[in-house]
Order: structure tokens, then C-alpha cells, then sequence
């Protein structure tokens, strides 16, 4: 553990399933030192191996941290943001979905602004090698002008009654599950790979009796000069991959020059337009951590952020336009027509 002059004091809010991946990642960040564990049941915060808190405002009185990772559900976050304010965080990193609606985020948000406190969603997807790859190879204009974006989610985990029972019970209980809970990693992928949507079209449905949100469907977004971005989602569906869970499915990003193929081991390959070989750009390996590593290379960005000043991806106000892009897709479906002003849906 860092134990320098310049050491982020970390605590971190939740000890759930997702939590594991959080925690596993601090301890492989340099310059931080975990200072707490916070959870309902005591005993899963013991479990971590830190010092373990049952109520958040003992935690941030006692350990005083300098950064609070909060890993709880969407119901929680408003008032352990508040509660961080009040008790002088200055850096919050925020699970996703945040908040429970925009409202409630652009509220946290203003908070947090009034304050001097940064907040960053930890929307991970964008962090993952094989984005990043992607985004190299548009930005080095490997593709000519880009054309399309596909990605494909088949993640094999929704058939039956006892679908998501065994990991995110959940799942079967939230009135939105496709986009609010997984879509929206595409959201804001398409984000960061193509820049702000024009408009967006959406058809969603729901194939397993047993949940209560929908679980298949697809949204287009539209952007200038033609280009448009494919989510294709099925969750009862699965992809060829030894672990289905490693890219949640497959994409295709398509330009005038050539394509890359996204695989489900995440690997990163490019085939020339009109060629049938192709150039491996990113190799598959077992990367650490969950899909890619993403979590720690989302933290460790933030640390770097916090102590170098470099800038920060995904803050809490830029973010909130994820939310807005969620809720117009919603209404695109219930009015089966595109939408195309984002702010009023």
C-alpha cells in the first residue's frame, strides 16, 4: 500500500457482488491508500479486509477519506453524495445508473458543483483496451470515413425463470432492464467513439416472462453526414466466446477504407476494403479484473486526475447527457418514432 505524502485516503461505499471488482482494483493503484468498507451487512464489509463501517456517516467522520468509490445502487447515491459533501470529500466516484432519475442527478450534481466537488460516473465500457484500440485506429483514420457502428450484445444470461437469479437477482425486478441497466454502457461508448447523436430511433421488447423490464431490442443513433451507431441487444441470446461476459458481445466498425471486428475473446482486428485478410490490431489475453480491466483503468484514471490535474472523462454534468440520451430512447419507443431533441425527452 502507498504510503507517500501525496496517498488519496479511499473509502469505499457497498460490498455487493459488483464491489469485488472495485476493491480488487484499488489494491493494484498506486498512490492511494484504502482507509474503510462500508456496508448494510457489517459482515460483507469485514469481508473485504478493511477496516468496516455499517453507516456510511461514521465511516466518513472516522477515516476521513479524500475519495469515496460509491458501489451501491442507484437509490442510495443521492444521499451518500450528500453525505460525502458535508463531511469535505472532495473526489466521489458514482456507479451507474446514477441516481434514480435526471432530476435527481442534475440536483447531486449542482451540489457537488456548489461545493468544489468533482464527481465521476463510473461508466467503464469507454475504459475497456478494446475501445480504446477502436478509437486509435478512427482517430489514425484507418477506416477512411467512417460509415457505421454495430455492436451486438449477447450476453446468453437471460433464459428461463431463473434467469440473472444466480448473480443479479435483481435484474428481474427493474421495470427498465435492456437500456437502463446495460444499453447504457453503449450510450456512452458511441459517446466517445463518434461525439454527440443527432437523433435516436428505438424498438424494444421483452422475451422472458419471468422479468419485468424488456430484454431485447435495438436503437440507432443518427449523426452528421450520414453516420449512424447500431445497439443490437438481445439478452437471451449468446455470442462465440469461452466467456460471454468478457465483451458482452461482438461489434463491427465499418468505413469507406476498410472495417474492424470486435470478437468476443477482445480482440481487435482490421480487414482492408476489399481484401479477405486481416491485421491484428489488439490481441486477445486474460486481461485482470472485469472486462478488460475496465475498472481499474476507469479508477486509475480518476487518481491521475485527482493528483496530476489531468483531465477527467465521464464527470458528473457531461454524464448527465447519458441519462437524457436513456430517457429518449425509452420515448422513442413508446412512440415509435425517432427523437430528436434529447433535453425534452
Amino acid at each position: 500500500m502507498y504510503e507517500g505524502p501525496k496517498a488519496l485516503r479511499v473509502a469505499c461505499l457497498g460490498a455487493g457482488y459488483f464491489a469485488q471488482f472495485h476493491y480488487e482494483a484499488w489494491r493494484r493503484i498506486l498512490r492511494i491508500r484504502l482507509v474503510g468498507a462500508c456496508d448494510r451487512d457489517r459482515e460483507k464489509a469485514k469481508a473485504t479486509g478493511l477496516t468496516a463501517f455499517s453507516d456510511l456517516a461514521s465511516m466518513l467522520k472516522m477515516a476521513k477519506p479524500d475519495l469515496l468509490d460509491i458501489i451501491t445502487p442507484p437509490p442510495t447515491h443521492f444521499d451518500a453524495i450528500r453525505q460525502a459533501i458535508d463531511n469535505g470529500v472532495k473526489t466521489i466516484i458514482c456507479q451507474k445508473p446514477f441516481c434514480t432519475s435526471l432530476e435527481e442527478a442534475e440536483h447531486a450534481t449542482t451540489l457537488a458543483e456548489a461545493a468544489c466537488v468533482r464527481i465521476v460516473i463510473h461508466e467503464n465500457f469507454r475504459f475497456q483496451p478494446w475501445y480504446r484500440a477502436i478509437m486509435q485506429a478512427l482517430e489514425k483514420k484507418l477506416l477512411g470515413e467512417l460509415l457505421q457502428v454495430t455492436f451486438r450484445l449477447r450476453t446468453g444470461d437471460g433464459q428461463g425463470p431463473e434467469a440473472y437469479l444466480d448473480r443479479q437477482p435483481y435484474f428481474q425486478e427493474m421495470p427498465e432492464l435492456l437500456i437502463h441497466e446495460t444499453g447504457v454502457h453503449w450510450i456512452d461508448t458511441f459517446r466517445y467513439l463518434l461525439g454527440e447523436p443527432e437523433a435516436v430511433y428505438a424498438d424494444l421488447r421483452r422475451l422472458n416472462p419471468a422479468i419485468k423490464g424488456e430484454d431485447a431490442g435495438y436503437f440507432i443513433f443518427d449523426y452528421a453526414g450520414g453516420v449512424r451507431a447500431l445497439f443490437d441487444g438481445n439478452r437471451l441470446l449468446d455470442h462465440s466466446a469461452e466467456n460471454c461476459r468478457t465483451t458482452l458481445g461482438e461489434a463491427l466498425v465499418e468505413g469507406t477504407k476498410g472495417t474492424l471486428t470486435l470478437s468476443g475473446d477482445g480482440s481487435v482486428r482490421l480487414r482492408h476494403f476489399g481484401d479477405r485478410e486481416e491485421t491484428l490490431l489488439l490481441a486477445a489475453r486474460n486481461w485482470e479484473g472485469f472486462g478488460g480491466d475496465c475498472v481499474k483503468n476507469l479508477i486509475s484514471h480518476v487518481v491521475d486526475g485527482v493528483l496530476d490535474g489531468t483531465p477527467l472523462e465521464n464527470e458528473a454534468r457531461d454524464y448527465l447527457k447519458v441519462i437524457e440520451m436513456e430517457r429518449a430512447i425509452y420515448l422513442s419507443d413508446r412512440l415509435g418514432q425517432k427523437i430528436r431533441e434529447f433535453e425534452s425527452a
